[in-house]
């Protein structure tokens, strides 16, 4: 009996140190919950509302082919979008290059006392309520911003842009 107490024992001992391994192990591999940057992919076709004249359009009639775009990301509600909101500004100055936004879980009136506080950056906006349309692009949050040309995504931006970011970006449009 006292034999197999002892098993018994060395049995549990075991078993939690190799559960505490396994746990152990997950909590180190870090790419466990990194949603996959998709580049060169095309971009997700898809019909939206326009935030100034409610028309629903699609995909099609906003990206041009031969012409550079940056789909933003972005809310009132959003710290980092107010960070990164005057390098979206300087980048209209741009020619080569076209701001199209996605109001994400916003309301309107909040959006465009935003706009009205900050400026306009966005050739175009689409008003997506419900945060469908920024999670058929792949996104998991605000901001973030896609560079396309060609109806492909060239560069996917997580997080606010910087100072750094844009000048990549002007240097791709040349």
């Amino acid at each position: 009996k006292k034999m197999k107490n002892k098993f018994f024992s060395i049995f549990i001992i075991f078993a939690f140190i190799s559960v505490f391994i396994i746990f152990y192990k997950g909590l180190q591999d870090t790419n466990l919950y990194t949603p996959e940057t998709k580049v060169n992919n095309e971009i997700p076709s898809f019909s939206a509302e326009l935030f100034y004249s409610n028309k629903i359009v699609n995909s099609s009639e906003i990206f041009e082919l031969n012409k550079f775009y940056l789909l933003n990301i972005w809310s009132s509600w959003c710290i980092p979008c107010r960070q990164e909101h005057s390098l979206l500004m300087d980048l209209t100055k741009n020619k080569n290059i076209e701001v199209i936004g996605i109001n994400y879980k916003d309301t309107k009136i909040n959006a465009k006392n935003f706009l009205n506080e900050f400026g306009n950056p966005y050739e175009k906006i689409i008003f997506d309520k419900d945060g469908t349309k920024a999670i058929e692009w792949g996104a998991f949050g605000v901001p973030e911003s896609f560079l396309i040309y060609n109806n492909k995504i060239k560069k996917k931006y997580i997080g606010p842009l910087n100072n750094k970011i844009i000048k990549e970006i002007r240097f791709t449009v040349k």
